[in-house]
């Protein structure tokens, strides 16, 4: 249960990505320069933390050791996960984003045969974990139906593929240097080293951003700003401590990827009071019941899940 706790909390200042990156949009603002500020400015931040918990030189060591693994699944964690976010905000509102982006609790869940077990073997799917993921799914799917109904195929299209590719690319990259380290490192120092080997692809982002759009305009600095120290910085070191806890149960890693879900409600009340959106229609408020349910459901699924291994354990002993 603290798991979740702390996933729907990473997913209230995951919130904020969708909502920022939207306006910026709104304003004319280049989606490569959304994507590259963003770890710009998360940086100093991570390097700070990092220096002052004196976890520098077990960091260094660890990408020292294996440059390609970090390198790549960086790339595919932090680029191919945010770079489509940024893209997709160019075509279509923070509602289709964010509720596009819930397909990553049915991602998170399919992912698991790529991962081996503690004895060697594959995982398996959580079929109760899929099956719950795909209430919480349906209740998103609800909360698109009106909104979809107005908007062009090309909007479609353009501001839901990036993000199904981001939805996927995510918990894989997540998940994947969760095995690289190993639990040899901390929370904050996977995120920096994430962060360190993924900048690359954002200097040259930034590059082409400068020599086809120029520089950003003072709000979109301000706002990268939020959005690196919200989602960058506190959103991403939540989310990450929750699945780290949860690593070596694949329904419960499931249940924690499920919380992200709770974005497409903290986007829904963000842009009615920022952004003037109006008020969801009964469709959509159906839809977010449905959300809720499924959430209730997951939480009632991994409690009774860790009562279990908690009786198996004593009979063991």
């Amino acid at each position: 249960m603290k798991e979740i706790a702390i996933g729907i909390l990473a997913a209230f200042f995951f919130g904020f990505t969708f909502i920022f990156n939207h306006s910026m949009e709104l304003e004319g603002g280049s989606w490569l320069w959304s994507a590259s500020l963003r770890y710009f400015f998360m940086l100093p931040f991570l390097i700070a933390i990092v220096w002052m918990r004196k976890g520098g030189k077990p960091l260094t060591k660890e990408l020292r050791q294996a440059p390609i693994p970090w390198l790549g699944w960086s790339f595919v964690g932090f680029v191919l996960f945010y770079a489509p976010l940024t893209f997709a905000a160019a075509f279509g509102p923070g509602w289709l984003v964010s509720g596009t982006w819930q397909f990553t609790i049915v991602a998170g869940v399919l992912l698991a045969p790529l991962f081996l077990t503690a004895a060697g073997g594959r995982h398996k799917v959580p079929l109760v974990s899929l099956a719950i993921s795909a209430v919480i799914l349906i209740g998103i799917l609800l909360i698109q139906i009106p909104q979809a109904s107005t908007a062009s195929w090309q909007t479609i299209l353009l501001g839901v593929l990036p993000v199904i590719v981001a939805a996927f690319a995510y918990p894989l990259g997540n998940r994947k240097m969760m095995d690289v380290c190993n639990g040899r490192l901390d929370t904050f120092q996977r995120v920096l080293g994430m962060t360190l080997a993924s900048m690359p692809a954002w200097i040259i982002m930034a590059i082409w951003a400068l020599l086809t759009v120029g520089l950003p305009t003072s709000s979109q600095l301000f706002q990268c700003l939020l959005v690196a120290v919200s989602s960058g910085v506190i959103a991403t070191t939540l989310f990450f401590i929750a699945t780290d806890q949860a690593r070596n149960n694949q329904g419960k890693l499931a249940a924690v990827e499920a919380t992200q879900s709770t974005e497409v409600l903290f986007v829904m009340a963000g842009e009615m009071l920022l952004l003037g959106i109006p008020l969801p229609s009964s469709i959509a408020l159906a839809g977010v019941g449905v959300i809720i349910v499924g959430m209730l459901m997951h939480s009632y699924h991994t409690m009774l899940s860790a009562k279990r291994m908690h009786l198996e354990d004593i009979e063991s002993s």
